[in-house]
């Protein structure tokens, strides 16, 4: 019966992140795609697992819009790479998903 009640508690939580998982992927894509201006605010990793397992490193970036709003999306990390703190652009998104930013081209004084 323990054994029964074990299975049954890890599929069922198996099944719920699945579940929630395909809930926002479909959300995202019946969502509009947004762009409008916004400038970096800050960049933060998170690194999972490690010691026992191999680590896994996830990267975030917050964006702040002209109307002082703030959202953190998670980026790829060749979009984290190319971001830094300060840039400004559009950035385009889709429900919780981030598209793309592209910086503004700053005149050179050169």
């Amino acid at each position: 019966m323990m054994f029964t009640l074990i299975t049954t508690l890890i599929v069922g939580a198996a099944l719920f992140i699945l579940g929630r998982g395909v809930y926002t992927w479909m959300s995202n894509n019946a969502s509009e795609r947004i762009t409008k201006p916004a400038f970096v605010v800050s960049k933060r990793t998170r690194v999972s697992g490690g010691e026992h397992t191999s680590a896994h490193t996830s990267y975030y970036v917050t964006f702040e819009f002209d109307q002082g709003e703030r959202r953190e999306f998670h980026v790829r990390p060749g979009d984290y790479g190319l971001l830094a703190e300060g840039d400004q652009g559009q950035l385009s998104y889709q429900g919780t998903r981030f598209l793309e930013f592209e910086r503004s081209r700053q005149q050179s004084i050169y």
